[in-house]
């Protein structure tokens, strides 16, 4: 039995309850709407599920932009026969209407709308087939930002109510409309956080360029030979260039490798410091290549050598001047090629690193004489950089020895201080063993100070303690004259070389059996070394009052060793020991009383402190 369908209602053949398949489509069209995906993806998916579970013969769903044009339109059906690109189009005048009256449109016979008129997808479903349009806004708050609408064909028989159509879609609607401001919300924050990235980025590149370059830090000193040192420092450590840091003993060498890693791209990435010396010849290659598990007896494991551990950023290779020639060649090829395999090993590791090395050694004089490579000095002297000692950087010592005597203070819970007499001692020092020299000399001095202020007198060599005369050369000693001179404000009884003499730096010391008379706090010989007690220091036995001849005859007494010494040569010593005569005739290669002597004859009046 066949009955007409009420007003405002639609057949559609089936069993399944209208409202179980709507609350299910709901539930999709609710889990498709709060999944990550792109807008478009999302309306995408909406239609789709629309069209596949309610049966729907074509979903349209479209967006206007600002200006209420449309943006985007996705459309969906269930038959092959409908292209969704074509034919969703929808008649202007229904979008507006919908659009204007923010109210849903329901036109059950859509060849009877003069909206329709024209509609190529008008008559295409067959003769006696009614075509019915939904059509509901989507709001995103209060205004309306876009429309979904489906077209459904009916001949009629069960009950499948319009009004439950409209329900659904505006439901969906809402769902959509609510996806919609939360998709435009993340987007304007994409924008806004986008726009504010580009503005720090500008700023910050503002900042860079006006602010000055990374300056060298933990490097004390003011005086000019630091400064160049500095400045290089800061210019060589843009690029990745070799440094051979060269200097003396005791100049801080690592200091100024650590400062080049610092202001270097690498700062933050490993610094791995190897004493060349320090390692045996036979572990050198373990320590620097690596070993594999049973390379050797004792390998119990695989090993990472200091070249891998220091891949991505910089190897300080102390004392490279003394590594023997059979390793040079081997350490050639991972300074050349970035590569190396570890002792035991067949695979070949690349690693990039940047080289400092150091060394107090003349690396010519050794390549001239076979003793090192030629192509690693190539290699490692790419930059040079030379270190000045402390005995041209005098300027220098204030700072240094007072930095060195609070961290002393601080490590201990000592409150010390300088005195202006001790200061005075320390800066008529040339320290052979430059900065290192000077800090030992520091805690030495202020382990053993009596009192809260040290003083002249509490330094060693104010007494005749300080050693440090054995490392020190003459010029007459033959030695070049561009090479170091060494010597202390005070050493008594120390036995320096004679012109004759060279003193061998590592040679033990030998403390001699008689040592010369003591001087006094002011640095002139007590009386009792002159001869007349008066403390002039001359060093002579007379009374002062000898005249030419006088002179003369102590000359030829003397074997006549200062006859040829000259006025300028005299003061020169003079003003290295602070007029000291004592210091100033073991410069010489003379003694005391020969100085006193020389001095009558050029006429030559002692300075006073």
């Amino acid at each position: 039995m066949t009955s007409s369908a009420p007003a405002g209602t639609v057949t559609v053949p089936g069993s399944v309850r209208y409202s179980d398949t709507a609350l299910s489509g709901i539930y999709e069209i609710s889990k498709i709407v709060t999944s990550p995906s792109s807008l478009r993806v999302m309306l995408n998916n909406v239609v789709s599920v629309m069209s596949s579970f309610l049966d729907m013969r074509l979903s349209t769903l479209m967006l206007l932009d600002k200006a209420g044009d449309p943006e985007i339109k996705v459309s969906a059906s269930t038959e092959p026969s409908i292209d969704p690109s074509e034919d969703g189009d929808l008649p202007l005048a229904v979008i507006d209407q919908i659009v204007a009256t923010a109210s849903p449109l329901v036109v059950q016979n859509c060849a009877l709308h003069p909206s329709f008129a024209g509609w190529k997808r008008l008559g295409r479903v067959g003769p006696n087939v009614v075509q019915t349009f939904i059509g509901v806004p989507i709001r995103v708050d209060a205004k309306v930002v876009g429309t979904l609408a489906i077209e459904r064909v009916w001949q009629g028989s069960m009950d499948v109510r319009i009004d439950h159509d409209v329900r659904f879609l505006t439901m969906v609607a809402n769902l959509v409309g609510q996806a919609l401001k939360l998709h435009r919300v993340v987007a304007e924050d994409r924008e806004r956080l986008i726009h504010e990235q580009h503005r720090l980025a500008k700023e910050l590149s503002n900042i860079k360029a006006k602010a000055p370059p990374p300056k060298v830090t933990g490097i004390l000193g003011k005086s000019r030979a630091i400064r160049a040192v500095t400045e290089r420092i800061e210019q060589v450590a843009k690029s990745n260039a070799p440094v051979l840091i060269r200097g003396e003993t005791g100049t801080g060498k690592e200091l100024f490798a650590r400062a080049i890693h610092e202001l270097s791209r690498r700062k933050g990435k490993p610094f791995v410091k190897v004493n060349c010396a320090a390692l045996p010849e036979g572990v050198i290659e373990s320590e620097l290549f690596g070993h594999e598990k049973g390379a050797f007896t004792g390998a119990v494991g695989l090993r990472k050598g200091r070249f891998e551990l220091a891949d991505g950023g910089t190897i300080f290779l102390d004392e490279i001047g003394e590594i023997s020639p059979s390793f040079q060649a081997k350490l050639l090829r991972v300074l050349q090629e970035g590569e190396f395999e570890r002792v035991g090993g067949q695979h070949t590791l690349k690693i990039n690193f940047r080289l400092v090395c150091a060394t107090n050694r003349a690396l010519e004089q050794m390549v001239a004489e076979g003793k090192f490579r030629a192509d690693l000095y190539y290699r490692i002297n790419v930059v040079p950089l030379m270190l000045p000692p402390l005995r041209e950087r005098q300027g220098d010592i204030p700072e240094l020895a007072q930095h060195f005597l609070s961290r002393f203070a601080e490590e201990n819970g000592y409150q010390l201080s300088f005195g202006p007499d001790a200061m005075e001692v320390l800066c008529k020092c040339y320290f052979p063993g430059n900065i290192r020299e000077l800090e030992n000399c520091i805690r030495r001095t202020a382990a053993m100070a009596l009192g809260d202020v040290i003083h002249a007198a509490d330094f060693a060599c104010q007494h005749g303690h300080c050693l440090s005369s054995m490392l020190w050369k003459g010029p007459a000693s033959g030695e070049s004259a561009n090479e170091p001179q060494h010597h202390r404000a005070s050493e008594n009884n120390a036995n320096p070389p004679r012109a004759n003499q060279s003193a061998p730096a590592s040679s033990p010391y030998t403390p001699p059996p008689a040592p010369e008379p003591t001087e006094g706090r002011n640095g002139y010989a007590n009386g009792a070394a002159n001869g007349n007690g008066n403390g002039n220091g001359n060093g002579a036995s007379h009374n002062g009052a000898s005249n030419g001849s006088d002179v003369a005859a102590h000359d030829d007494a003397d074997g006549g060793g200062y006859a040829q010494l000259s006025r300028d040569t005299l003061i020169n010593a003079l003003e290295k020991t602070g007029w000291v005569q004592a210091k100033a005739a073991r410069i010489l290669g003379l003694t005391p009383r020969q100085v006193g002597y020389a001095l009558k004859k050029h006429g030559i009046e002692m300075k006073r402190y």
